[in-house]
């Protein structure tokens, strides 16, 4: 309601978490008093820490706890309020069933959400929205600067039709997938229309997420999956499976972090010959 003051506390910052005065940390020292204190939660790993966080906060108002990492439908996206400004969602949940992913688990029917300004696209599967829905968003792009798809385009709907009506709108940076063999053919295919129409590892625009560690995975077929991502002209940027308690093994982190720093990635282009 009007006049409203709610405090939204983060249990870890990144950068899409708010940056005014009513954000805060699940690591910042609790102040002030407010009409309801909403604990949102982003990753599932992060579950055990509300507690915590809630114990912190009592008795400075009435405490709501909620966020993508619980199984409760998100209808609506509010600007600004769990994402920093400059962050949009368009819709929400996802037609494909992939196994690692909780998205449609949580949003099994895919929902259309009402179009606010924005220039980073956070949506789940924006790809497969209907075409109405998607060319409005490409319309209300066209006013934007260093626009990021950063929810990711699914390659097997990206077609050339898209890369027509995206033409002309100012990309900073847009985002593929590739997270198992099935994903192959249809990144490849991806990847040959992002490089037809000028996103390349050399401009460094095009880039495709690679889940790593998951059961069975291996640092070899890792890396080779991440190599065949960069050989098909787009920056890979690795993305490390989680169980479903956060757990990562230790072997992984490193490696992770190696293929998703932007240096060493690129300093890895050169000595491919990519760059």
């Amino acid at each position: 309601g009007v006049g409203v003051k709610i405090a939204r506390i983060f249990p870890r910052r990144t950068k899409a978490t708010p940056v005014d005065e009513l954000a805060f940390c699940g690591k910042d020292k609790p102040a002030g008093e407010y009409d309801e204190i909403h604990i949102s939660v982003t990753f599932t790993y992060d579950l055990p820490l509300v507690d915590d966080i809630a114990k912190a906060w009592q008795g400075r108002g009435e405490i709501k706890i909620g966020g993508p990492a619980y199984i409760d439908k998100e209808k609506e996206f509010v600007p600004k309020k769990y994402l920093r400004d400059g962050y949009v969602i368009t819709s929400r949940g996802c037609v494909n069933k992939c196994w690692h992913c909780r998205v449609w688990r949580k949003n099994p029917d895919l929902i259309e959400l009402p179009i606010v300004e924005g220039n980073i696209i956070q949506d789940d599967n924006i790809l497969a929205t209907s075409d109405n829905h998607l060319y409005k968003v490409f319309d209300m792009l066209k006013t934007q600067k260093d626009i990021v798809f950063s929810g990711g385009l699914d390659p097997a709907l990206l077609n050339k039709c898209h890369l027509e009506k995206m033409a002309g709108l100012n990309i900073e940076q847009l985002f593929t997938a590739y997270d198992d063999d099935h994903d192959l053919e249809p990144f490849i295919n991806a990847a040959g229309i992002l490089n037809e129409y000028g996103f390349t590892v050399k401009n460094r625009k095009a880039f495709c997420y690679v889940l790593i560690g998951y059961p069975n995975d291996t640092i070899d077929k890792a890396e080779s999956r991440l190599k065949t991502v960069f050989s098909h002209g787009v920056i890979p940027f690795a993305m490390l499976y989680r169980d479903k308690i956060g757990n990562t093994k230790k072997e992984w982190r490193g490696f992770q972090r190696q293929w998703s720093n932007m240096w060493i990635l690129m300093t890895t282009a050169k000595k491919m010959g990519i760059i």
